[in-house]
């Protein structure tokens, strides 16, 4: 395969990766992904050491070991744009050699959990619930761009929303991901965490189906989601990252799942008291899981 050329795969003077400003070597084969760059303090603060800092614009990360096991934390801002950013870097990271431009023979896979607060869109998942995205549903368009997508996606599962929710034609067609059943395996633990298929939106007011002066373009959109199921799933939360994160992966050979606060409940309307401090618990939960075991 020939070189990738240097306006399809850019590079920094320091010979870093052009967004992350990272080097190979700065990255573990364990990393979460958050939005708020505030939020990699958070996680970090209870890491046994740190071995990088390093930020440019919203993507700040830090390298380092929790337990004795070591993790990259990076924030990638918000939105399914971003995750385009962060996750064909990263790959990069793992899988080209920077300097020559080259496609590595032997690939890393490497393992991806976004934390991430959420808004549950059923009335029996409550505020403060953990929720596991074990299927994801991107309204993103992302994915679609790539090639061999639909090898990777659940056609029928996306057929079945896009006749039940009235989705629009002029709208980007839903595609339907699977995380990594190993990656869910290890986080999941029936007395803290719910299994749920998670739907990210690419926006936060319309595409979630909020309504402030612009009425929307698929009126009721969230009560037709609300009562969507499909075999035994049906969709238990909203967000911005987690299909386009675990689309990517799959194409690329990485593992992924998201875990989600439920800090707000679109149905009944109730919000979460005090979510920093439920997140807080999230954290410790993570990163305990993460640190405790190994991918089957």
């Amino acid at each position: 395969m020939e070189a990738i050329k240097s306006s399809e795969l850019i590079t920094n003077p320091d010979g870093s990766i052009f967004h992350l400003h990272l080097l190979p070597e700065d990255l573990a084969d364990d990393i979460i992904l958050v939005g708020d760059p505030g939020r990699v303090e958070t996680i970090t603060a209870h890491f046994d050491n740190i071995e990088l800092k390093k930020s440019n614009r919203e993507f700040y990360t830090v390298t380092g070991s929790y337990q004795k096991h070591r993790f990259t934390v990076i924030s990638t801002g918000i939105g399914p744009d971003n995750i385009d950013i962060v996750m064909n870097e990263l790959d990069a990271l793992a899988n080209i050699d920077l300097q020559t431009k080259a496609v590595k023979p032997a690939k890393r896979s490497l393992n991806i959990v976004r934390i991430g607060t959420s808004g549950s869109v059923q009335a029996d998942i409550p505020v403060d619930s953990f929720v596991i995205s074990e299927k994801s549903i991107g309204c993103d368009g992302v994915l679609r761009f790539y090639a061999g997508n639909e090898k990777i996606c659940d056609t029928a599962f996306e057929d079945a929303f896009i006749r039940h929710c009235g989705w629009i034609p002029t709208a980007a067609r839903p595609y339907v991901v699977n995380a990594s059943p190993a990656l869910v395996n290890r986080l999941y633990d029936p007395k803290y965490t719910l299994k749920g298929t998670t739907l990210t939106a690419v926006g936060f007011y319309g595409p979630q189906g909020r309504v402030l002066r612009l009425p929307l373009a698929m009126a009721g959109i969230n009560d037709r989601i609300t009562t969507f199921g499909y075999q035994q799933y049906k969709v238990t939360n909203y967000e911005m990252e987690s299909a386009a994160i675990t689309g990517l992966c799959n194409l690329l050979g990485h593992h992924a799942t998201t875990i989600c606060l439920i800090i707000a409940n679109r149905i009944n309307g109730h919000a979460s008291a005090d979510y920093h401090n439920r997140m807080e618990q999230l954290i410790r939960y993570t990163l305990d899981k993460l640190s405790a075991s190994t991918m089957a």
